[in-house]
């Protein structure tokens, strides 16, 4: 696959997801500002994107345990 693929498939979770990456790094003590945040390092921004990723499956395996 050439490229990245930023289709938003579910819309109404974009402010959802922006306030979930809000809160992964304010708790890893990384301050993300509104909007374009390059200046960030890239370690910390795949500390981020990993973070959400393990806590997004913990979600899903409690909710698949569950029912």
């Amino acid at each position: 696959m050439s490229g990245r693929n930023r289709r938003i498939l579910v819309p109404e979770a974009k402010a959802a997801m922006e306030q979930f990456k809000q809160e992964i790094a304010s708790s890893m003590n990384i301050e993300l500002q509104d909007g374009y945040n390059g200046d960030i390092s890239a370690r910390d921004a795949g500390r981020i994107g990993g973070q959400m990723v393990k806590r997004m499956i913990s979600y899903a395996e409690d909710n698949l345990k569950n029912n």
